[in-house]
Order: C-alpha cells, then sequence, then structure tokens
C-alpha cells in the first residue's frame, strides 16, 4: 500500500506535471518550427541557391551515374550523403534560434522582482573611532 501512496505523491508532484506539459507544448511547437524550416525558409533558401536541394546532395563512392540520392539509394549505391547533414544543421540552428528568441520574450513577460532595499548603512570605522575618541575626552 506505501508503494502506491509513494507513486501517487511523484506522479501528482507539481514537477512532474510540468514537465508533461513542457513535452506536450514542445511536440507542438516542434511542428510549427518544422513547419517554418520545411515550407517558408527552405524554399526561400532554395530559391537564393538556384533551386539547390541540400537533402539531394551527394557523392557517389561506387560505379554508375545517379542522378538523384534516391536513385543512387534505390540501387544500392554507395553515396557519401552531405546534403541531409546540411540540412539537419540548418534546421538545428533555426529550431535553436527560435528557442532563444521564445525564451527572451517568455523572460520579458516575467515580472521582475523589486530588489531588496539595501541594509542601512552603519557607522563607518571612523565615525566610531570619533565617538570613542569623544566619549574618553569627556570622562
Amino acid at each position: 500500500m506505501g508503494f502506491i501512496k509513494e507513486f501517487k505523491e511523484f506522479a501528482v508532484k507539481g514537477n512532474v506535471m510540468d514537465m508533461a506539459v513542457g513535452v506536450i507544448i514542445g511536440g507542438a511547437f516542434g511542428k510549427i518550427v518544422s513547419s517554418l524550416v520545411d515550407d517558408i525558409l527552405m524554399p526561400l533558401i532554395g530559391k537564393a541557391t538556384g533551386g539547390v536541394s541540400f537533402t539531394d546532395l551527394f557523392v557517389n563512392l561506387g560505379d554508375g551515374e545517379y542522378s538523384t540520392l534516391a536513385a543512387a539509394k534505390e540501387a544500392g549505391a554507395a553515396v557519401f550523403a552531405y546534403g541531409q547533414f546540411i540540412q539537419n544543421i540548418i534546421d538545428f540552428l533555426i529550431i535553436a534560434f527560435c528557442v532563444f528568441l521564445m525564451i527572451k520574450g517568455v523572460n520579458k513577460l516575467k515580472k521582475e522582482e523589486p530588489a531588496e532595499p539595501a541594509a542601512p548603512a552603519g557607522p563607518t570605522q571612523e565615525e566610531l573611532l570619533a565617538e570613542i575618541r569623544d566619549l574618553l575626552k569627556n570622562k
């Protein structure tokens, strides 16, 4: 019985629920960013580079000529498919930039905590010595 109670406390703890919400929102956000990359940015980059698709860039390591990466893979040729790697790097940079902007925006929306009031400054060492001197003179 103690195990079930312990599991229930763990499962409904705030951190676990927050993490679950974060994973769900992250999945939805990932779809948005993937659409941004695949449907908006990559066609613009492709247009700027003259219609070159990064994912189709490859070096044929075997014999034969293949016009596309798909044709080379279908034929079972050994290929060095560096284009997909370049695409993945670009995707990562765009996603990282989007997450950076999102976190920066969330941080701006957070209320700034008021600074704690400065502790009242006590007397300086010179002031204390002057007080002691004056007390000794008055005796």
